[in-house]
């Protein structure tokens, strides 16, 4: 198998939703999964270049193989669940020193998931259903969890980290454009999600690669052997 160009990390506590949006992009369903053991990944090919796709466990007694995985990584997507805050705060508290190992010129993305359970989710469901010409309209079940985390608290958190990482806001992508509410179940932005990403890792991985020390040899400066008289008698 071919050595992936460049690595994205999903990170964020446990039932935030990592493996279903790792699924929903990469196999176009929403699984009944469980909690991710240790890390599994997935290989994209985008345009020319192979990305490995690595979702995490969330639980504490994985925690410290986080930053093994977050090693190198082009990108990396903290993920929390807009209906509990407690897993925003975690992606500071827990799971943002886990990134020291990535590459020095990473990209972060600040995702919450499960939009499709919010009570304003369900009112703009509802509303296009009764915009909807000729379809039925009733049978549709209000949440009972209200969205606790707003788009603008993880744009919060996208700042912090560009000043824990000690980042210049004006060469890094803006704060609008790597913070996303996604629904893993419906397929809401998870699209959006991920090529966007691709997009911009792209160029890092060019980069990368331009850095490298040149993998040749100079012929000219090496000397021929000497040569070893054989056999044991002169």
């Amino acid at each position: 198998m071919r050595k992936p160009d460049g690595k994205i990390v999903l990170l964020g506590d446990m039932n935030v939703g990592k493996t279903s949006l790792l699924h929903r992009y990469m196999e176009r369903r929403f699984p009944d999964t469980v909690s991710t053991v240790g890390g599994a990944f997935y290989l994209k090919q985008w345009r020319s270049f192979n990305i490995s796709i690595w979702d995490t466990a969330g639980r504490e007694q994985f925690h410290g193989l986080g930053s093994m995985y977050c090693r190198g990584a082009a990108a990396v997507i903290l993920t929390y669940d807009v209906n509990h805050l407690q897993s925003l705060i975690e992606l500071e508290d827990r799971f943002l020193g886990l990134t020291d190992t990535a590459s020095k010129d990473c990209l972060f993305a600040i995702v919450g998931n499960k939009v499709d359970l919010t009570e304003e989710e369900a009112t703009e469901s509802r509303e296009k259903e009764e915009r909807t010409p000729g379809k039925a309209i009733g049978g549709y079940v209000s949440p009972r969890v209200p969205k606790q985390v707003q788009l603008e608290d993880a744009v919060a958190l996208y700042k912090k980290i560009l000043k824990y990482k000690m980042l210049d806001e004006k060469e890094v992508p803006a704060a609008e454009q790597m913070c996303f509410e996604t629904s893993a179940k419906t397929g809401y932005n998870v699209d959006l999600l991920f090529e966007t990403l691709f997009d911009m890792v792209v160029p890092v991985i060019v980069r990368q690669r331009a850095e490298e020390p040149a993998q040749t040899v100079d012929i000219s400066s090496s000397k021929p052997p000497k040569r070893t008289r054989s056999g044991c008698c002169t």
